[in-house]
């Protein structure tokens, strides 16, 4: 029996087995498909797209006079950086948190980015 079966024991050996990271990554990736979120990594810039992860970090960016908060999301297959432009803090924007966000995509030094994203913070999961 192979691991691609599927069976409980090849899914107990590869949690026994596989980095943290890597089994979050997947966990993560599941959730944002049933809550009807795209892949990251399938989306393309101009495109609007709805992706859901955590975000990795969160930081805010003087430049010049206007400034930008920045937040890195991870949904399991590939980070996404969120740019909200004019603000400073947006309450419940934090490292950690699970959020769901909606806006054309984009690209940046060859980074994925969503400028100013409708965005929806999830509850964790119990």
């Amino acid at each position: 029996m192979s691991a691609k079966d599927g069976g409980y024991f090849s899914r107990l050996v590869r949690k026994l087995t596989s980095d943290v990271e890597e089994l979050d990554a997947d966990e993560m990736s599941m959730r944002s498909g049933a809550e009807g979120a795209q892949r990251a990594c399938d989306c393309r810039s101009g495109e609007e797209a709805t992706v859901m992860g955590r975000l990795r970090s969160v930081e805010l960016c003087p430049t010049n006079e206007a400034a930008t908060l920045e937040a890195e999301l991870f949904d399991g297959t590939q980070g996404v950086t969120l740019i909200w432009l004019g603000r400073r803090r947006i309450p419940g924007i934090e490292p950690g948190r699970t959020i769901k966000v909606r806006g054309r995509m984009a690209e940046r030094d060859g980074q994925k980015v969503l400028y100013n994203p409708y965005y929806e913070l999830q509850s964790p999961v119990s």
